[in-house]
């Protein structure tokens, strides 16, 4: 029996396309690979990112390069707080898993200071 999930992931990335579209693949990737999860089985994907980062979308990053076509997706800019981490890329994925599953999150690149307690060392 399968049940609702949240997936978790953000990432540090340069304010390039090229960086920004490379850093959201990976991430997804990654969260996909690490809970055993298809696209069939996602319901919505939310990005947020810090005001700095602004030369792509990263919904539009994710379906350049192929990925989550059928999907939807949202973006969101942070509140710009004081003494943040600059230059990332959240997501939540919302996703159906067998109800006994394990989740695992991806925290990369220099975000990983951002939720130590979350990052899954497999």
């Amino acid at each position: 029996m399968k049940r609702l999930f949240a997936l978790r992931g953000a990432v540090q990335c340069q304010n390039s396309i090229e960086d920004i579209c490379n850093q959201v693949e990976t991430m997804y990737d990654e969260l996909l690979q690490k809970n055993n999860l298809s696209e069939d089985n996602i319901v919505s994907v939310i990005f947020s990112v810090t005001g700095d980062i602004d030369k792509v979308n990263p919904c539009s990053a994710l379906r350049k390069n192929g990925r989550a076509k059928d999907l939807s997706l949202f973006s969101a800019v942070e509140p710009d707080c004081k003494n943040s981490l600059e230059r990332v890329i959240r997501v939540l994925v919302h996703c159906y898993l067998e109800e006994e599953a394990k989740v695992f999150h991806v925290y990369r690149n220099g975000a990983e200071v951002l939720r130590p307690d979350r990052v899954n060392k497999t």
